[in-house]
């Protein structure tokens, strides 16, 4: 099924898209503040990009619901929300730490220490989880990452439940505020950027 919003189409995304998806994820975030943390050698990290993400694009497409829009004219797939409803136990990504290990690289401990956090400062309650929102770059501002969390946001709100996710920069948490967002924390991430964990309770 698909919703069209303004000029774009929403569209849930099937496994044949995975190589699409992780492209567009990694060509938005593999330069953002954390990218760089983790990873400070920029040649280095251009190459591992993709294969970090598509790690959690599998797992998404598997485990989760991924959405994506695609301009009504052509097609293209412009941006990606990947959704994990963490209202019961899902098992972890196949084979996550080889795998984690091979796509960071040097990186591995810090990948390693980012997973901790993460871990440590997510809530218990239900909730669904916005692992990644990303807008293909050239594209961003366009109302496309607004379109992306309405969509799921609507069926949050029906059905009661709330929602979490991190923000790693300004910009991205002042959209989060602006869509319901609260800030609980913020992650301090040793000599490097802040992470603010945000939670959205559903609305009538």
């Amino acid at each position: 099924m698909t919703y069209a919003i303004q000029e774009l189409v929403i569209r849930h995304v099937s496994p044949f898209d995975t190589e699409e998806i992780t492209n567009l994820v990694a060509d938005a975030m593999w330069d953002g503040p954390v990218a760089r943390w983790m990873q400070p050698d920029m040649l280095v990290r251009r190459n591992n990009t993709s294969r970090y993400f598509e790690i959690f694009v599998e797992h998404a497409l598997r485990h989760g619901e991924v959405y994506s829009t695609a301009d009504a004219d052509d097609g293209r797939m412009s941006g990606v929300a990947l959704w994990f409803p963490l209202t019961a136990m899902i098992p972890p990504p196949v084979d996550y730490e080889r795998r984690l290990k091979e796509a960071s690289d040097t990186a591995f401990d810090r990948a390693q220490q980012l997973d901790a956090v993460l871990d440590e400062n997510h809530p218990l309650e239900p909730h669904h989880y916005l692992a990644f929102l990303a807008v293909r770059p050239g594209e961003q501002n366009r109302g496309i990452g607004s379109a992306l969390l309405d969509r799921h946001h609507a069926r949050l709100d029906r059905a009661g439940l709330p929602a979490y996710l991190e923000a790693n920069d300004p910009r991205n948490r002042d959209l989060y505020l602006r869509h319901g967002y609260q800030v609980r924390s913020v992650i301090e991430l040793p000599d490097g950027p802040p992470l603010w964990c945000m939670w959205r309770a559903p609305m009538a």
